[in-house]
C-alpha cells in the first residue's frame, strides 16, 4: 500500500507539470531533454530536502504522531490546491514567453532551473508531509522524479490533443484530491 501512496504522490506532485507541458506544447516552444532533466533532477532535490525536514521531526515525535501530522499536512495542501480560485491556473510561467527569456522557443538548461523551483512548490510540501510519516525517501524521491520527467516530455508531446481533456484543464483540482487522498491513507493505515 505504501508503494501505491508513493506512485500517487509522484503523480500528484507533478500535475502541474502536465499544465506547463501542455502550455509550452501549444506555443510551440520546446522543452529538451537536457532541460527536462533539469527540472526533474530540482524536483527530486526540493522533494529530498522535504523528506529529510520531515523526517527529523517525525525522530522526536511517536510514529502515530508523525502518521497523524504527515496525513493532515497532505490533506490541508490538497484542500488548498483544491480551494484555490483559479484551477486551470499553473502560473505565470504557462506562457513560455515568461521562461524562454532568450525568445528562441526553446527552454535552455539556464532557463529550465527558475522553471524547475516554480514546479517544485509541490514537492517540497508534499516531500515533507511524507517525510514525517516515515514513507521511503528513496522511492518517493525517484517517483517523483520519474513522474516529472514524464509529464513534461509526455504533455509537451502530445499539447494540443491533451489540452481539451480534463485533466490538462484541471491538473490543480486533480492533484488537491489525489493529496486529500494520499493523507486520508497516512492517517487510516
Amino acid at each position: 500500500m505504501k508503494l501505491l501512496l508513493v506512485i500517487i504522490l509522484g503523480i500528484a506532485a507533478n500535475l502541474d507539470n502536465l499544465g506547463i507541458g501542455l502550455a509550452y506544447g501549444i506555443q510551440k516552444t520546446k522543452i529538451p531533454l537536457r532541460s527536462n532533466v533539469t527540472i526533474a533532477a530540482i524536483s527530486m532535490a526540493v522533494t529530498c530536502f522535504a523528506m529529510l525536514a520531515g523526517d527529523r521531526i517525525a525522530s522526536v515525535i511517536s510514529p502515530e504522531t508523525a502518521d497523524w501530522i504527515g496525513g493532515l499536512l497532505l490533506c490541508g495542501i490538497g484542500v488548498w490546491m483544491l480551494c484555490q480560485p483559479q484551477f486551470g491556473q499553473v502560473s505565470t510561467y504557462e506562457d513560455a514567453a515568461v521562461a524562454d527569456t532568450d525568445g528562441d522557443r526553446v527552454i535552455s538548461v539556464r532557463e529550465a532551473v527558475p522553471l524547475g523551483f516554480v514546479l517544485a512548490a509541490n514537492c517540497l510540501a508534499a516531500g515533507f508531509g511524507m517525510g514525517v510519516s516515515g514513507s521511503s525517501m528513496a522511492g518517493t524521491v525517484l517517483s517523483v522524479g520519474f513522474f516529472s520527467f514524464i509529464t513534461i516530455g509526455g504533455s509537451h508531446r502530445f499539447g494540443l490533443l491533451l489540452a481539451e481533456t480534463w485533466i490538462g484543464k484541471y491538473p490543480a483540482a486533480i492533484a488537491g484530491g489525489l493529496l486529500v487522498l494520499i493523507g486520508f491513507a497516512e492517517i487510516v493505515i
